[in-house]
């Protein structure tokens, strides 16, 4: 329907904006800490908070410190953290077996978290290139990226995760096909509540470039991913992807990267209804952090301004490493 306005001066359209409490009591959108879901970076050792230089702000966190985390996030309210494991070089394989190491970094974090802050949602990272020598989400077969064999790889995965505690799966990879096998598989485990928030449209993107660095991936991937992430240019394919992974059990769904996508977020939110987040990915956090450290912006409400526009395009939720420093603003 239309909107219809009266003629000025009948309709004086800044009436509603003359001040605080007005703004208020007619917002559209409101953000609170509950909408946040918080990655955190998780390495092996001791004792560790290591800063990520090309995020600054953001560290490593070794598992015996990742329940500082989750307590701080419940202290501020917010609902869920998703975990990314740095592995070292060393451990990286081309059959990539640590990924479903019941024992690995991951696993350990997720119970980390759950006897720190019990109430909080785990989430967690389901793709093969923390673990692959290569890099790549999946396996590399003649410099092809295979996809069924890595779908079983990555039921493995799931299903180590789930029995680690885990509340919230989120496939990374984009393999066709995935999100029917992992529900298949949780179902089969006795995992029936654990969640599927699949990275349904993940772009091919140039902002994910901190993140690689931060899980120790750049320097190990070889050639690109453009055979299974999504072309920049489409936005068709992703309502087909969509619909696929919510067919095959999909319980929510992502865009990645965020507000270069925010066309994306309201095209699924308006067409299919079920929950739907956005990943504000690491490239979006490092040139906001820059141009704040430069003396460009004003970090804070740039920050902020950037968080509702996830709410403004559909968004329930929203991944961000602003997570913590949002969720206090929000509580005054």
């Amino acid at each position: 329907m239309k909107p219809t306005v009266a003629p000025f001066p009948a309709a004086r359209l800044r009436r509603i904006r003359q001040s605080a409490s007005v703004r208020a009591l007619v917002r559209e959108n409101t953000l609170s800490p509950a909408d946040l879901i918080w990655p955190v970076f998780v390495r092996d050792g001791t004792d560790i908070e290591e800063p990520v230089p090309s995020m600054p702000g953001v560290v490593r966190r070794s598992v015996d410190r990742i329940g500082d985390a989750a307590r701080e996030a419940a202290a501020l309210g917010i609902p869920a953290i998703c975990i990314f494991p740095y592995i070292d070089q060393s451990l990286k394989t081309a059959d990539c077996a640590g990924a479903w190491d019941p024992d690995n970094l991951s696993n350990r974090a997720i119970r980390a978290i759950k006897d720190a802050a019990p109430d909080i949602a785990v989430m967690t990272d389901v793709a093969l290139d923390p673990y692959n020598i290569n890099g790549h989400d999946g396996f590399v077969v003649d410099g092809e990226i295979i996809n069924d064999a890595t779908v079983d790889a990555l039921v493995k995965m799931t299903v180590a995760q789930a029995n680690a505690g885990a509340d919230i799966i989120g496939p990374s990879d984009m393999m066709d096909g995935r999100i029917g096998a992992m529900r298949s598989a949780l179902e089969k485990a006795g995992h029936q509540n654990v969640m599927i928030l699949s990275y349904s449209a993940k772009y091919a993107s140039a902002f994910y470039g901190p993140f690689r660095d931060a899980v120790g991936a750049s320097g190990a991937l070889s050639g690109d991913k453009n055979t299974y992430q999504m072309d920049p240019a489409n936005s068709d394919e992703a309502m087909r992807l969509v619909e696929r992974d919510l067919n095959e059990g999909a319980d929510m769904v992502m865009i990645k990267p965020g507000l270069p996508y925010l066309d994306i977020c309201r095209r699924v939110k308006d067409t299919f209804g079920a929950p739907t987040f956005a990943y504000q990915v690491s490239g979006e956090y490092a040139m906001i952090r820059a141009a704040e450290q430069n003396g460009w912006i004003d970090g804070q409400k740039v920050m902020m301004e950037s968080l509702m526009a996830f709410k403004r395009a559909g968004c329930d939720g929203v991944l961000s490493y602003f997570a913590p420093e949002a969720a206090r603003l929000l509580n005054g």
